[in-house]
């Protein structure tokens, strides 16, 4: 019988799957790709992402050098930077902190 995957664990799957998907299956994806991606899946960071100035601070905030390729990694940093902003943003009337960082 196969386990039922709780929200949070359907949430990574599609993560990881979404992320090898727009690579095409390699483990690191170029730039062209990430912003494909991006577009897709994430259309509130896409306008950041849609021209050089916005895609390199993004890169840099992802730890990505010039010329280097999007590893799982450096998505999940972005991940990581998102899911603390949501949250900051939620939660910014009511005392709940979240310091939360990838280390």
């Amino acid at each position: 019988m196969a386990t039922k995957c709780s929200d949070l664990e359907q949430a990574i799957i599609s993560l990881v799957t979404e992320f090898h998907k727009a690579a095409d299956d390699a483990p690191t994806m170029n730039t062209t790709q990430f912003q494909n991606m991006i577009s897709k899946q994430m259309p509130a960071l896409a306008k950041t992402v849609e021209n050089e100035e916005g895609l390199g601070q993004v890169l840099q905030q992802m730890g990505v050098e010039s010329g280097q390729n999007i590893s799982f990694e450096n998505f999940w940093s972005l991940i990581n930077k998102q899911a603390v902003d949501v949250f900051k943003t939620l939660h910014k009337e009511k005392s709940i902190k979240c310091n939360c960082s990838l280390q």
